[in-house]
């Protein structure tokens, strides 16, 4: 195994990181979004129905990152296994599982693309 391999090994690691931490930071922000304007509803000098689509769009928006994460995992799996076929021992390939990057067959798509 070269330097080069090493160093391109350990770039790849800490880029897909880097991603998986924002993806999460975005669900992150989503969930305090989604506090925020639950809140100002609570307000009694505004109607119930008062940005429910907003709340729609959000929870779309929600779930388009928690969909953008699972792709993210999947790419780390497929990295971690190009380490163990490229680097063999040398590597430590991170495990996991194949529930955490299959899409329930039992939950219904939330993901509609209204006008």
């Amino acid at each position: 195994m070269t330097d080069r391999m090493v160093t391109d090994a350990q770039n790849l690691k800490k880029l897909i990181r880097e991603a998986e931490a924002l993806a999460d930071e975005s669900m992150i922000a989503f969930a305090r979004l989604k506090q925020a304007m639950l809140s100002a509803r609570q307000n009694p000098a505004v109607e119930v129905h008062t940005g429910q689509r907003a709340l729609m769009r959000l929870n779309q928006a929600e779930d388009q990152a928690i969909a953008m994460s699972t792709n993210l995992l999947r790419v780390h799996d497929e990295l971690s296994k190009l380490a163990i076929e490229k680097m063999g021992a040398d590597s430590v390939p991170t495990d996991i599982p194949q529930e955490a990057v299959q899409t329930p067959t039992n939950m219904p798509s939330m993901v509609t693309h209204e006008a």
